[in-house]
């Protein structure tokens, strides 16, 4: 059985990551959308800066969001005009996990958009449709598959997460101490090996049953494009 405080962390855990990717995929569809059907200059730029946080050390930007977003930060001092504070609190772990989750929501929307065939797009719209209608009926269905994977690599990501959320907001009970920081606490005590474990092999079994979940959708998906 599972302590109270290893519940709290599993808890914990699971909110960020799942409040992480429900604010990331709106954002995650739009540029997966744009990236695939336009090309500009400042292609490069964007792609650029969307993978930056896949190869930049986690502490960096987690410091990153400190300056900005701390009390004193620049956009940290017009958000607590607004009564919004995000640092050494979860809707700042929230903020850390959308940080270096983002990209891996991004890259398979982008690619089911790429392998969408446009000219069902066409078809609709020649038919009358209005452009919002044809996405929402014509494109956002088709490229569901993407969108899952995207969706389950994301809160994988976001579970966890421990660098960025760590330097951001810091390691307190039952408010930003998620599995990966509670299994770092554990290990620096004495006594803490077993819960450490214990979280180990929980966090195992849940990256593990995502793997899974994001091999079958995929499976399914090539199936049903082999058999169109």
């Amino acid at each position: 059985m599972l302590s109270p405080e290893e519940l709290s962390a599993l808890y914990l855990s699971a909110k960020v990551a799942s409040v992480a990717t429900l604010f990331c995929l709106p954002f995650a569809i739009c540029l997966g959308w744009m990236l695939a059907r336009y090309e500009f200059r400042s292609k490069f730029l964007i792609e650029a800066m969307l993978q930056l946080p896949m190869v930049l050390p986690p502490v960096v930007l987690g410091y990153a969001l400190l300056v900005l977003f701390s009390p004193q930060g620049w956009i940290g001092q017009v958000l607590a005009h607004w009564g919004i504070e995000l640092a050494f609190n979860w809707k700042g772990a929230v903020l850390a996990a959308m940080l270096v989750a983002f990209p891996l929501l991004v890259q398979p929307i982008r690619l089911s958009f790429q392998m969408l065939n446009p000219q069902l797009e066409q078809v609709a719209a020649s038919l009358g449709a209005a452009p919002l209608k044809v996405f929402f009926s014509i494109s956002l269905p088709l490229v569901l598959p993407g969108i899952l994977m995207g969706s389950i690599l994301g809160f994988s990501r976001s579970l966890g997460e421990f660098g960025a959320t760590i330097t951001f907001v810091g390691n307190i009970p039952d408010e930003t101490r998620t599995i990966p920081i509670a299994i770092y606490t554990l290990i620096q005590q004495p006594d803490g090996e077993a819960a450490a474990m214990r979280l180990v092999l929980l966090s195992t079994g849940l990256a593990f049953a995502a793997l899974l979940a994001n091999y079958f959708i995929l499976h399914r998906y090539q199936r049903k494009l082999g058999q169109s």
